[in-house]
């Protein structure tokens, strides 16, 4: 996994990292509690249920990289399938893309698995 990052973001960049990361998983998880009050929607309820629960591995920046790019496929499907208007879907599209691209910062679970050690001589 540290093959995918130079380096975990730290100070402001991580930051900004996890605000992303938050946002992202914020809507997710909104759109995921959503289709339970709405009329039934298979395909389209599916995945929001599936994008709420890479939400909840977003949130704490497990497997960012695969959660963000799983999130991008699931939003342009959702984009394609809904009837609506199709711009919450391509902006939550585009936030996973670049989770993926970019990766979870310091502030994740990923940054204390794989991020580099330091060892004390």
């Amino acid at each position: 996994m540290q093959r995918l990052f130079t380096t975990f973001a730290g100070g402001w960049p991580g930051r900004g990292l996890l605000l992303q990361r938050l946002l992202t998983s914020i809507a997710l998880l909104h759109y995921g509690i959503r289709c339970f009050t709405e009329a039934p929607q298979s395909a389209f309820n599916t995945l929001h249920l599936i994008g709420a629960g890479a939400g909840i591995f977003l949130i704490v920046g497990l497997w960012t990289p695969v959660v963000g790019a799983l999130i991008a496929m699931i939003e342009v499907s959702a984009g394609f399938l809904h009837a609506g208007d199709p711009w919450i879907s391509c902006i939550l599209a585009i936030l996973g893309a670049t989770l993926a691209m970019i990766g979870p910062g310091e502030w994740s679970i990923d940054a204390r698995l794989f991020g580099r050690k330091h060892f004390a001589s």
